[in-house]
């Protein structure tokens, strides 16, 4: 089965544009790395939740837009060995995020399912 590394942040609105060329970048130093696939999606129904939710995860602000991602690998090994290279490729280094990165959420995950 597959690796999956999952994240959640939240996004300045206004900054779509510029977290999409981020995500574009970002993504082909992934799958140079390893990476099977990089998934963004920019949130239009993520609700507000009572006890939790997306938005109360990543503190959303009124001007901001929950972003959902992920990458797949082969292998936790797969991921480990491509993330400790996609860390040293010069082109994510001092890279100038379009969003707070202390308020995204991320994990690995072994995928269980998939149909």
């Amino acid at each position: 089965m597959t690796y999956v590394d999952g994240f959640v942040a939240a996004v300045p609105t206004a900054n779509r544009d510029a977290y999409l060329r981020h995500a574009e970048m970002v993504a082909s130093v992934f799958k140079e790395h390893g990476a099977l696939s990089v998934v963004e999606c920019w949130g239009n129904d993520v609700p507000e939740g009572e006890v939790t939710s997306f938005p109360k995860a990543v503190q959303r602000k009124p001007d901001e837009t929950v972003v959902f991602a992920w990458i797949t690998w082969a292998s936790r090994s797969a991921r480990d060995e491509g993330m400790k290279r996609a860390a040293k490729d010069a082109r994510v280094q001092n890279i100038d995020m379009p969003f707070d990165g202390k308020r995204m959420i991320l994990g690995g995950f072994d995928v269980m399912l998939e149909t």
